[in-house]
Formats: C-alpha cells, sequence, structure tokens
C-alpha cells in the first residue's frame, strides 16, 4: 500500500474510500467545490459511487444542515417525472387528489441530485433547463411559478457530448450542467483500493455476534485480479455474500463455488440445479450434521438414490483410536478421509469425472467443487 494508507479519514470523506492516488485527488476536489454553489456534473460508470461523491459535495457545504434529495431520472416513468421534480396542483391530472410539492421544493436551500441525467427525454430537458435557468417552477395544473434556492449535482454514466452530437440531450443542458464536471473512477483504474473497499464493507457487513470476514491471501490475489466490471457495487454484493456464509471467517478462494464468483461480462452460468448444488457444497460438516437431526431421516434420493447401488451396510468405518489429550481437528480429519477417497475414485476412473462422481454418488457438480476445495482437479491417480 501507499505511505498514505495510514492517512485517517473522517467527516463526510470518509464514504469515499481509498489509498490511491485517484481517490485522494477525488477527495481534495470534493472538498475544494463543496464550498462553492455551482451545479457539479459526476460522470462514472454505474456502481463507482456517484451517489456517495454528492452526498459529500453537499454534506460539506453551507446547505449541509437542509435537504440532500436524491432523484433517479432514469427510475421514474416519463409520464411521471414532471411531477415528481416540479409538483402538482389537486386535480391537475387523475389521481393528483391533493397538492403535492416536486423535489425541486423539497430540496429548497438545500442539494437536488439528479442522477442518470442522461435518461431525461427531451421535452423534460427543456423544462429542467427552464428551473435551472430561471430558478423557478410550475406545478403541474399551477400558472403560478414558485421560486426555488436548490444546488442541482447530476450524475451520469453515459457519454452526454456524444449524446449531444446524436441529437439525444440537448446542448444547452449540458452546457448548464457541466460547470464542475468530476470523473469518478472505476474500481480497475484504482486496484490498490479493492483491498481497502474489502474491508470497509466487511465491517459494515459483519453480522451480529459477528467480526468482519477476512479474505486469505489465495484470495486477496484473485480479488486484485477481477476486473469488477460494476465497481463498488458488486464487490460490496461479493463482500456481502461471503458475509452470510462465511460470518468472522478467513475465506480462501477455493471454498467459494464458481457460481459464487463475480464474472467477466458475458460469461454465463447455469443457475439452476448447479447453483443449488454449489450452495449445498459450501455446507460446513457442523451445518450438514444439524441439518440431519432437523431432518426426517430420510436419504436425498439424488444423492444416496434408490437403485444408485449405494448400501449403507457396505459403508465402512474408518477405525477410531482415543482422542488425544491435546483434541482433534474433527473437520480437517474428514476433509482428509473425504479427499482421500475422491484421489480413490479419480484413480479408480482414469480421471473421468462423471464416473468418479458416480462411484461416490455424488451429483457431478458437487464433485466438481470438491476437486476444486482440495486442488484436485488436475488429479488423474
Amino acid at each position: 500500500m501507499s505511505a498514505n494508507s495510514s492517512e485517517v479519514i473522517t467527516g463526510p470523506l470518509a464514504q469515499l474510500v481509498g489509498v490511491s492516488v485517484v481517490m485522494r485527488q477525488l477527495r481534495a476536489l470534493v472538498r475544494r467545490i463543496a464550498a462553492a454553489n455551482s451545479t457539479v456534473l459526476l460522470l462514472g460508470e454505474s456502481g463507482t459511487g456517484k451517489e456517495l461523491v454528492a452526498q459529500a459535495v453537499h454534506a460539506l457545504s453551507p446547505r449541509g444542515r437542509n435537504n440532500f434529495v436524491p432523484v433517479n431520472c432514469g427510475a421514474i416513468p416519463a409520464e411521471l417525472l414532471e411531477s415528481e421534480l416540479f409538483g402538482h396542483r389537486k386535480g391537475a391530472y387523475t389521481g393528483a387528489f391533493e397538492d403535492r410539492k416536486g423535489r425541486f421544493e423539497m430540496a429548497n436551500s438545500g442539494t437536488l441530485f439528479l442522477d442518470e441525467i442522461g435518461d431525461m427525454r427531451l421535452e423534460m430537458q427543456v423544462k429542467l433547463l427552464r428551473v435551472l435557468q430561471e430558478r423557478v417552477v410550475d406545478r403541474v395544473g399551477d400558472d403560478a411559478p414558485r421560486p426555488v434556492d436548490v444546488r442541482v449535482i447530476a450524475a451520469t454514466h453515459r457519454h452526454l457530448e456524444d449524446a449531444v452530437t446524436d441529437g439525444r440531450f440537448r446542448a444547452d443542458l449540458f452546457y448548464r450542467l457541466n460547470v464542475f464536471p468530476i470523473l469518478v473512477p472505476a474500481l480497475r483504474d484504482r486496484d490498490e483500493d479493492v483491498l481497502v473497499l474489502f474491508e470497509h464493507f466487511a465491517r459494515q457487513c459483519a453480522q451480529p455476534n459477528a467480526g468482519p470476514v477476512e479474505a486469505a491471501a489465495d484470495l486477496q490475489e484473485w480479488m486484485m485480479a477481477h476486473s469488477w466490471p460494476g465497481n463498488c457495487r458488486e464487490l460490496l454484493n461479493f463482500v456481502e455474500r461471503l458475509s452470510v456464509l462465511w460470518p468472522g471467517r478467513r475465506v480462501h478462494l477455493n471454498q467459494i463455488p464458481a457460481s459464487m464468483l463475480p464474472r467477466r461480462p458475458g460469461v454465463i452460468v447455469d443457475s439452476g440445479a448447479a447453483e443449488r448444488a454449489a450452495v449445498l457444497a459450501m455446507a460446513d460438516w457442523e451445518e450438514l450434521a444439524l441439518e440431519d437431526e432437523s431432518s426426517s431421516g430420510s436419504l436425498d434420493p439424488v444423492v444416496a438414490g434408490e437403485g444408485s447401488g449405494f448400501n449403507l451396510e457396505s459403508v465402512v468405518t474408518p477405525a477410531v483410536t482415543e482422542i488425544p489429550s491435546g483434541g482433534v481437528d474433527l473437520r480437517h480429519l474428514l476433509a482428509e478421509y473425504e479427499a482421500a477417497w475422491i484421489r480413490n475414485a479419480m484413480r479408480a476412473t482414469a480421471g473421468n469425472i462423471t464416473h468418479a462422481a458416480d462411484l461416490l454418488c455424488m451429483r457431478r457438480t458437487t464433485f466438481l467443487e470438491r476437486l476444486r476445495k482440495y486442488q484436485l482437479s488436475d488429479f488423474r491417480g
């Protein structure tokens, strides 16, 4: 990590996590422009944390004690966006049973965050431009303009200059918004922040009565090599997944089924039977024992299926010696025992995974996960 990795960030900037040069520059820029009242345009890919930047700008500004009002312009139907932004009078349209303030009025003396501004339709862009120029809003169904004092921060993952060239975004609105453009960097452009963010998210996602999940060295190496196309949001989802499955534990890469790992765009993994089998493959021996005790005692017909040749009486129980005074690691012993049988099955079938899985009465997908877990994928006997 860099020499600045020990820097302690407090206050509104603490949510802009990172030790990389670009993140230190971003925090410095946010601090600088927060004091101004100018419009800000946040640019960057989805999942980079543009709303967090907007919140930090607001919180550090003289408007910080007043409302921060977010609006996702791409999530609101076009026919409702005007009423959502500017409000309406009672009876303005069917369902308008009372006067209602719009988001501009809600944000009066504060900050309005217009997320995904690039998805706004042209007719709404004209009306937004008037509000930014005149600093007044007209509620739907009302002819009386209402003055508003609002700082606007807009954000988009689209290339607005290209949209202007193509006629999909008004040039005059673009220049009105593009007073202070800020590029929020993609996670792949600040890979030294990946592990810092992992620890930050792990603390956020820690389960009750458990510490944060930890990444072993092999998992850290994998995370550093992954491109994170979904950026910080993808990493947060991954950490939350690990926190639920392995609360407070150190997780190795070979413990995580392939279907649970973040994937590159365009890579498709079966989310049906393979996914369910992968989840079962992650279960701890203790959890399996608890499930067995609470179940009706019937065997899974797929794993120990009737007619599969599986016979409980044929199971050979390994010799058990007296437990030494220092105790034994039962999980480790069971893992060694399972790995030994998998090696035997692979040796007996000359490395044919399907036949080896059949010999052990296992689903093929579960068997593949066990091969990964014990690093036996290339074992042929």
